[in-house]
């Protein structure tokens, strides 16, 4: 099988010489490989090894041999990190500066070889060749990450894992996990086992949301183990992508109330609550005593045993103060504070969490609802909403990654046409998220201003609501993941040179099973204008929550 050629990698590399020969590669590769880039042996294996049949042979092993190796890695601490270069004209050889530019070089060698390099076993005994280029490449931005909702539909850990793969592919090296929510609460926290029994379930999904219509009436949930959890990280590390896992604190937390109703403000719910069985806006909020403090506190130590970002999430986004300004005991507390109102008890709040997590060595992030007094300058903001939040947040101190949900929220749709699926609203065709600029002039103006915060990177989000399972999540992600990959790694860009390189960049995605839908199809990509976006991330038509009629 002839190799990908070398012009169509994604993302476009810094600098790539091209020469008109190939190698092959021997049936058995002597491999040698810098002690310090050991971490890149499990994706090597799975890339040269386990798909295309390959022997990897380490030299440094008995019978490893003498002989010049096959493929040779080695330390350049001169990159800059992530950095890497390869060279394939003679043979195999990668530089870099630590374990991430490593697993990058392997990714595009990946892409080199082309599709069988993708495969889940070899099915062809063809010599594997290459397309002899040298490659020079390295991000322009730090965090370039993915956001995973798998509180609204329940993914399996394998699932999961699958989804880490293929951001890993595209040079993604954060995948931030959505674990709770209204609908359902996803991780396991010691002492507090009904989120297992009652938070993980809902009796029943909405069927057309967006029109405030019937529910299917079929049970949906599941949870991670404590194992599942450690699982997927350690899979993901050996990908060169972090698990960021959001714990979403104090709003959208039904699914909690319902099993634990003395989490709520004044210490119960008005009424007895189901795990919610509707998108939209949800009016509960988690509580500001200290019983309510202390289960915060908790599911933070359950996340910081079993994750290893030096990032964690806390939420903060969409929190309706209503049950705080109804509760006397409540108000009572944000006068002690002195505060001006309950409004202000928002910023406190995770600001209390983010000292309990600096207190495990942990950073902590939120969504750009959460400003003002109380909120640690050190708390990174994930601004979602306005440009003008991120310029806001910077000037306030914060470091900032930018999600807007006007270019990168996947779960919007990507095309026009009947034949599209139910989405949440807006129109964010593959070309509108190739062209976002996460560096906008006046975002970088406002981080050189002193005392400004940074720009740490930009981020995709997939809010699952109308996402129900892995095949219809693979047709909202791709392409369109693909081109915000090549938007917050490659220095250069160009829109027709990246439409000419996508039928390469989906050739292995067809061949792993995953459906490229009709509107990750340039053709099917009409500049025509879609239909207003909401102005709100979960709100829908108009605006207005989805259990409204």
């Amino acid at each position: 099988m002839a190799p990908r050629t070398a012009d169509t990698l994604v993302p476009r590399p810094s600098h790539i010489e091209i020469t008109r020969a190939e190698i092959t590669l021997p049936a058995r590769v002597l491999v040698s490989v810098a002690p310090e880039l050991d971490g890149v042996w499990p994706l090597l294996q799975d890339v040269l090894g386990t798909p295309v049949g390959l022997l990897l042979v380490p030299q440094d092993v008995p019978g490893g041999g003498s002989a010049r190796p096959d493929l040779a890695l080695t330390l350049d601490l001169s990159l800059a990190p992530e950095a890497y270069r390869l060279d394939t004209r003679e043979s195999v050889r990668i530089e870099t500066s630590g374990v991430p530019g490593a697993l990058h070089a392997v990714r595009t060698l990946q892409q080199l070889i082309g599709p069988r390099a993708y495969r889940s076993a070899p099915i062809e005994a063809a010599p594997v060749t290459l397309p002899a280029v040298v490659v020079e490449d390295a991000p322009r931005l730090e965090h370039r990450g993915v956001l995973l909702d798998v509180a609204r539909h329940f993914l399996p850990k394998d699932q999961v894992m699958r989804f880490i793969e293929l951001a890993s592919q595209r040079k993604l090296n954060v995948l931030h996990l959505h674990l709770t929510d209204d609908q359902g609460w996803r991780l396991p926290v010691p002492g507090y086992p009904r989120l297992e029994e009652i938070a993980a379930w809902r009796h029943s999904s909405p069927v057309d949301a967006v029109h405030g219509g019937p529910l299917d009436h079929t049970p949906h949930g599941g949870w991670y183990t404590e194992q599942d959890l450690r699982e997927i990280v350690a899979f993901a590390r050996t990908r060169g992508v972090t698990v960021v896992p959001e714990v979403d604190l104090p709003g959208h937390v039904q699914a909690l109330l319902a099993a634990y109703p003395e989490l709520a403000p004044g210490g119960g719910t008005a009424e007895p609550l189901e795990v919610w069985t509707r998108w939209g806006l949800n009016p509960h909020v988690l509580g500001t005593h200290e019983a309510a403090l202390d289960f915060a506190k908790a599911a933070l130590d359950a996340v910081v045993a079993l994750f290893d970002s030096p990032i964690v999430c806390v939420g903060g986004d969409e929190v309706d103060t209503q049950d705080w300004a109804a509760d006397p005991a409540t108000r009572a507390q944000a006068a002690e504070l002195g505060l001006d109102d309950v409004r202000g008890l928002l910023p406190w709040f995770c600001g209390r969490l983010a000292e309990h997590l600096a207190g495990h060595g942990r950073s902590t992030s939120v969504w750009d609802e959460v400003s003002g007094d109380g909120l640690p300058p050190a708390v990174v903001i994930n601004v979602w909403r306005a440009a003008s939040s991120t310029v806001e947040a910077l000037e306030a101190g914060h470091d900032v990654i930018v999600c807007p949900e006007s270019e990168l929220y996947l779960d919007h749709r990507a095309a026009l046409g009947p034949e599209e699926p139910v989405a949440v609203g807006g129109l964010h065709t593959i070309e509108d998220v190739y062209r976002y600029e996460p560096a906008a002039p006046e975002v970088v103006a406002a981080a050189q201003r002193p005392g400004s915060g940074r720009l740490l990177g930009a981020q995709a989000q997939l809010w699952r609501e109308y996402l129900p399972d892995a095949r219809r999540t693979d047709y909202a992600a791709f392409p369109r993941l693909s081109a915000a990959a090549e938007s917050f790694w490659s220095h250069e860009r160009d829109w027709a040179d990246f439409e000419r390189r996508l039928p390469a960049e989906l050739r292995p995605a067809r061949r792993r099973g995953g459906r490229v839908p009709a509107a990750g199809r340039p053709a099917a990509v009409a500049a025509a204008p879609g239909p207003a976006r909401s102005g709100h991330r979960r709100a829908l038509t108009g605006g207005r929550r989805s259990d409204q009629p």
